[in-house]
């Protein structure tokens, strides 16, 4: 049987150009038209208990927390907006990445496993037209758990049948534990640079071998 390929999204397919305080920082003046450090610290805060409780929009809670401390004329909503254009601006994919995706498609299943909400990580894909490439996207959201827990490596498991699993990611609690602990072979992204990069297709080709 196949190899099914998973990707973490973030860091890993998606690389981020800026650090994202300064994607919030960017975000405030223009939407606020001043920012300042408590004010990220208050929207990192927010956004960060209501991720973690599975809030529906935990980015618009954190907008509410700024426009709060703010006292800002600006609608929360405005502020999301804001936000989700700057956070995508500042999102790249590589072309040795995008090489590596043609290279794997057509002999491999797919799948991105992302902590994140569905629509707003699904529709980054969509930005860098890459959301038909792959044959599965599972977002803890969805499945009402973060990695590392199991379930959103179980939740690939259901969606597409394979012979081996493997997952290919940046984070080494989320991604590598929690995939070793759900029975996938897991393969790091180690970069000294700001940015971890997808091992170019020879290399992981290479890898996947051992797994068929």
């Amino acid at each position: 049987m196949s190899t099914a390929v998973c990707f973490d999204l973030d860091g890993t397919v998606v690389e981020f150009t800026d650090p994202y305080d300064a994607i919030l920082d960017g975000t405030f003046d223009t939407a606020l038209g001043h920012t300042e450090p408590e004010l990220i610290e208050t929207y990192n805060q927010a956004f960060y208990d209501a991720f973690q409780a599975f809030d529906p929009d935990p980015y618009l809670t954190g907008a509410r927390a700024v426009c709060d401390r703010a006292d800002a004329d600006t609608s929360p909503d405005a502020l999301v907006t804001t936000l989700r254009e700057r956070e995508f601006a500042a999102t790249t994919v590589s072309d040795d990445t995008r090489s590596l995706l043609d290279a794997l498609g057509g002999r491999h299943r797919l799948a991105v496993v992302t902590n994140g909400v569905s629509e707003w990580q699904r529709a980054k894909l969509r930005h860098h037209g890459l959301y038909d490439r792959f044959d599965a996207v599972v977002c803890s959201y969805e499945v009402g758990a973060h990695k590392p827990d199991s379930a959103p490596f179980e939740a690939v498991k259901t969606r597409l049948d394979a012979g081996s699993y493997v997952m290919i990611g940046d984070d080494y609690e989320a991604d590598i534990e929690g995939a070793r602990n759900a029975g996938f072979v897991p393969i790091h992204l180690v970069s000294d640079a700001p940015a971890p990069r997808v091992p170019n297709s020879g290399s992981l080709e290479t890898l996947l071998a051992a797994f068929r």
